[in-house]
């Protein structure tokens, strides 16, 4: 089967996440799991500016020369866009994505979650350094009943939780069913997504902060956390204190569970110029077109020049970006430009390179959920990119 031939009756909770289905289903999420809608388009969509600007880059991958609309074929993108100063100067659609649908930005949304976990601290209704049971009551047992708020913005809790996406009978699919990305089967007990992360326990002795160990329910939990904090709805707080004010243009949204608890670490769905849009906030120091400050600057600035080398070193993702780092949910790459990256399963890419003052968004429904080899290269050709097209 085809791309051309996915029609949306072949498309179910079971196999939504799957190719080919995905590239239809990962730009009309709502169809398929709960969602909460958090912003609603505003008039008529922007008139396209065309891939003019990057169809004659050439891209070293893996060793041989390729362009880049055929490096985006292959890679499975579903629409590119690239912003030089907070203006588009390129963007770049497959032919069965619609570019002004939200998509699923999947672990992207941790990202969005660290910021608005800033927005919180500095509206003085969350502290980053208080335990978690400050907010949201976990069981001793539990990992999270010794943690701090900032093991999970730093993705530094002592957790016994493995991102196995395809064992279907692992914790993790388990986790999926809370949030109703699977569907619930008929010998297991339903749970909310508050009740499965209270039954994760530590994988060691629960010594927090030592080590950067990847677990997407961390950033959930950092949802409710924010929640209960600030006494609103996650959807509604965000759409409100930073969705809103950035300035975005689309419709957006965020999937939720049984009892309405946002997926703060990977449901998300925006359209690609918006997540374009995103990264340029964070790129101008937190404030937006108007020159709004809408992010603390004061985060901003503890998220590129901090977090935690060695925990980065003695980590499970140290392959990725050997000389990175992550703090309050970004990833500092580590080259000599300070670039600064989100990054989702599936080939969701924010990738910000200050020096050449470019954003890029690429949203994606590649087949494998994670890729070593794909990820590779996917940071070599937006680094490329963005190098290529420096400030004019």
């Amino acid at each position: 089967m085809t791309t051309d031939q996915v029609s949306r009756n072949e498309v179910t909770l079971a196999n939504w996440r799957e190719h080919p289905f995905s590239t239809l289903s990962f730009q009309s999420v709502s169809e398929f799991v709960p969602v909460a809608p958090m912003t609603s388009a505003r008039g008529r969509a922007r008139d396209a500016v065309g891939s003019g600007a990057i169809d004659g880059i050439a891209l070293q991958i893996d060793g041989d020369a390729v362009t880049l609309p055929d490096y985006l074929r292959a890679s499975w993108t579903d629409a590119l866009v690239v912003l030089r100063d907070g203006k588009v100067i390129a963007d770049w659609h497959a032919p069965h994505a619609d570019p002004h649908l939200p998509h699923v930005i999947f672990s992207i949304s941790k990202s969005v979650t660290g910021m608005l976990a800033g927005i919180a601290v500095d509206d003085d209704l969350l502290d980053a350094d208080a335990p978690i049971t400050d907010y949201v009551a976990m069981p001793a047992t539990s990992a999270y009943g010794s943690a701090r708020v900032r093991d999970l913005l730093d993705m530094t809790v002592d957790l016994d939780f493995d991102e196995e996406y395809t064992d279907k009978d692992s914790a993790f699919d388990r986790y999926r069913r809370a949030m109703l990305w699977n569907p619930e089967r008929p010998d297991t007990t339903a749970q909310t997504m508050e009740e499965f992360l209270a039954t994760l326990p530590p994988r060691q002795s629960g010594d927090h902060g030592r080590r950067f160990y990847y677990a997407s329910p961390n950033t959930d939990l950092l949802g409710l956390v924010i929640e209960r904090a600030v006494g609103r709805r996650y959807h509604d707080y965000l759409a409100e204190r930073l969705l809103k004010p950035m300035g975005m243009t689309g419709a957006s949204y965020v999937t939720v569970d049984r009892v309405g608890t946002a997926r703060a670490a990977g449901g998300i769905c925006i359209t690609v110029e918006d997540l374009a849009r995103l990264g340029d906030l964070v790129r101008l120091g937190g404030r937006n077109a108007a020159d709004q400050q809408i992010i603390p600057a004061e985060w901003i600035d503890d998220m590129l020049a901090n977090g935690n080398r060695q925990t980065w070193v003695d980590g499970n993702f140290a392959d990725m970006f050997a000389n990175g780092r992550y703090r309050s949910c970004w990833y500092q790459v580590g080259d000599e430009r300070g670039s600064f990256c989100g990054v989702g399963i599936h080939g969701q890419w924010v990738w910000v390179d200050p020096v050449s003052r470019i954003t890029i968004a690429k949203t994606s429904s590649r087949p494998d959920a994670s890729d070593d080899s794909g990820t590779a290269r996917e940071i070599s050709a937006l680094s490329q990119l963005a190098r290529t097209l420096k400030t004019a």
